[in-house]
């Protein structure tokens, strides 16, 4: 059946504040696909952009004058790529009796809306994880661990950081800032004797696994920061028992280089384009209308999104962790 027009639907700020902010929500539940892949406003839903590759950010030449001569000019070529922001979008119907039976044990519009959010999340999140925890996409830019990370006494993994962080630099002429990890990694890498042999050395008294924090870790690794994933999926089929796997695979960690600024010239890994053209917001708008012949209020979540990598010189992907 036809779906209503964006113009017959109500904005729900007042569900948006239950959540207190969509950005803190999203941090709690472990989600880091626009951390990875920065938000960059776009004014229309496509387009044509240029993109400077690597080897002409890197251009030499002779700057040499002589008298009477002019100075050297450089002349550079760009590439074209493209964007195509795609709508995505979740509703939950709340059914009036539904509602008012339950009234005494919960909200079930922001029950509704928080389910709606969460898939649409979810979704963004495992489209960002495909691509980047991806051999294919690294390809020629990837390589194995000698030793697993789980396997604690003999595990390498600040060697094995390091040679990415000189393969990116090698590649790119960039030094990467950020270490992307599933949550099961970053617990493996705490009791890594030498994460904390590397630890114990630079001021921390207290070695125990909880007390080495994302934090003491980056500094381990000279990163600017460890991006630690925790959102997960449920890969059973509708009606079987759940199996429940991280997003972020266990079997990888990438080392990259995130972008800092809004600058959309700034060199990164990528950034996710976003159109708001529509009315969208990056974590996804809160919408609600009513459809009399369920005898429901629907409420909608949805956003307008492109993630795209950009320059893949800037990440080298590790394997083998677990």
């Amino acid at each position: 059946m036809p779906s209503p027009s964006s113009s017959l639907a109500t904005l729900r700020p007042d569900l948006s504040e239950s959540f207190e902010e969509f950005d803190l929500e999203m941090q709690r539940a472990g989600y880091i696909a626009s951390r990875v892949f920065p938000v960059v406003e776009v004014a229309s839903q496509s387009g044509v952009f240029g993109k400077i590759p690597i080897e002409q950010l890197l251009q030499n030449r002779e700057v040499r004058r002589a008298p009477g001569a002019g100075y050297s000019r450089g002349q550079w070529k760009f590439t074209t790529d493209s964007f195509a922001c795609q709508e995505y979008g979740a509703e939950e119907p709340v059914d009036d009796r539904e509602a008012a039976m339950y009234a005494n044990y919960f909200d079930a519009e922001l029950i509704a809306a928080r389910r709606a959010f969460d898939v649409v999340m979810r979704n963004a999140e495992q489209r960002v994880a495909s691509l980047l925890f991806s051999t294919s996409t690294f390809s020629g830019k990837t390589s194995a661990v000698g030793t697993k990370w789980s396997t604690h006494a003999s595990a390498t993994p600040l060697d094995d950081v390091e040679t990415a962080v000189n393969a990116v630099w090698s590649n790119s002429g960039l030094w990467p800032n950020a270490l992307v990890i599933s949550r099961k990694v970053f617990r493996h890498l705490r009791n890594c004797a030498q994460i904390i042999d590397r630890v114990k050395y630079q001021g921390f008294v207290d070695v125990r696994a909880g007390a080495i924090t994302e934090a003491a870790l980056a500094q381990a690794f000279d990163l600017d920061e460890i991006i630690v994933a925790n959102a997960v999926k449920n890969t059973a089929n509708e009606g079987q028992s759940a199996s429940l796997a991280s997003i972020w695979s266990d079997s990888y960690a990438l080392v990259c280089r995130v972008a800092r600024t809004n600058d959309f010239r700034e060199p990164c890994l990528g950034r996710t384009f976003h159109w708001a053209g529509d009315g969208s917001s990056p974590n996804g708008v809160i919408e609600s209308y009513r459809e009399e012949s369920i005898r429901s209020d629907v409420i909608r979540v949805r956003h307008d999104v492109d993630e795209k990598l950009l320059y893949v010189e800037a990440g080298y992907l590790l394997s083998n962790i677990t």
